[in-house]
């Protein structure tokens, strides 16, 4: 099944396990690195199983689980950009991920308006 929400979080994930790769070789502590790993990952394997859910209500609930994690992968991102731990293009990350959150919450509209 194609979708371009799915398409967009694997990119999203995909380049996060790259940022983490390159991150992990040049510090010690990747506690905060880590934690973004764990979040951006989530965002489309939530999406995945909100695809391939039972019902409408489950659907809703891994699509909620996404956005919960798409916005915190957008605070560990803001919080890697203000530490300056590395140069990276962390807005590129961040833009992203806005608009995956964006679509998100368009789909959530759409499914709860359909759920009526």
């Amino acid at each position: 099944m194609s979708s371009p929400l799915l398409e967009k979080s694997l990119d999203f994930a995909t380049m996060v396990v790259m940022f983490y790769e390159e991150f992990s070789k040049t510090r010690k502590d990747t506690t905060i690195a880590k934690q973004l790993l764990r979040s951006a990952t989530s965002v489309g394997a939530n999406i995945n199983e909100a695809i391939y859910g039972n019902s409408k209500a489950d659907f809703i609930s891994k699509l909620h689980i996404s956005l919960k994690e798409t916005g915190e992968s957008i605070y560990w991102l803001t919080l890697l950009k203000r530490t300056q731990l590395i140069e990276y293009d962390f807005d590129k990350l961040i833009t992203l991920a806005e608009e995956i959150k964006r679509m998100l919450i368009a789909s959530l509209n759409t499914a709860k308006a359909n759920q009526k």
